[in-house]
């Protein structure tokens, strides 16, 4: 997903990222990889899911950066026109592409008490899940929040292995050790390139951006000369008189 949303929003907006940014994003993704990847095996349709289901959701998150700063609306409301888009996309594709998967239409799943709590958990935490989407996104960037979204992974690793005594490997502890540090070392690049294209914005000439010429000064002068004080007193002026 990172590698992507850079790329997407380098050919989009024409956005460029240091070599500090580029450098920390490279770290994350080998921590999460570290961490995360245990098959390597690949088919056709796993492949083409995979690749969909990424492009999508890089142009999801970019474009709701961009709709909001071209809008000047909030997360909130961005999210409530949004929202009822997609849960109607979804209710329409989703039995098809579930059954193109699975081989199976969602009708014929027997529903019981605990599934039925379960899906109800789930849409909860999905809500949730996007409202922090828009939040960071619109204020900070889909990278951010790809960055700090992996944060996610080190925490369910480390509670799976916490209280479902899940397999803690040497390879799992590298991975996120990798991840962590390369969000805090993408925290610290992102305000450095903050703080250099502060600086790198033009300023006004001069020290004062209202100072005046002397010839402008002159023609103010002149210009004064030329009033009577009598109708300045009375607000009117001299070739309006009555």
């Amino acid at each position: 997903m990172i590698p992507v949303v850079c790329v997407m929003e380098w050919i989009l907006h024409n956005k460029h990222y240091s070599k500090e940014v580029k450098a920390s994003v490279m770290v994350v993704v080998i921590g999460v990889g570290i961490c995360t990847v245990t098959d390597v095996k690949v088919n056709a349709k796993g492949f083409i899911c995979a690749c969909v289901a990424v492009f999508s959701t890089s142009l999801q998150q970019i474009s709701i950066g961009s709709l909001q700063k071209k809008y000047s609306i909030g997360s909130f409301e961005l999210l409530s026109k949004t929202a009822p888009i997609q849960a109607l996309s979804l209710l329409i594709l989703g039995p098809f592409i579930d059954y193109s998967l699975s081989g199976k239409f969602i009708t014929t799943y027997k529903m019981t008490y605990g599934a039925i709590v379960c899906i109800l958990v789930s849409c909860s935490l999905a809500v949730f899940c996007n409202v922090s989407q828009y939040l960071c996104i619109g204020r900070f960037s889909a990278v951010s929040f790809q960055v700090l979204g992996h944060m996610k992974t080190v925490c369910v690793l480390t509670l799976g292995w916490l209280l479902f005594d899940s397999e803690m490997t040497p390879k799992n502890i590298t991975g996120m050790v990798l991840a962590v540090v390369g969000m805090v070392v993408y925290s610290w690049a992102v305000e450095v390139e903050k703080k250099r294209n502060a600086k790198a914005m033009p300023r006004p000439h001069g020290k004062n951006k209202n100072s005046m010429t002397e010839d402008e000064i002159m023609m103010f002068k002149e210009g004064l000369e030329h009033i009577d004080l009598k109708d300045v007193e009375f607000g009117l002026g001299g070739e309006t008189k009555a």
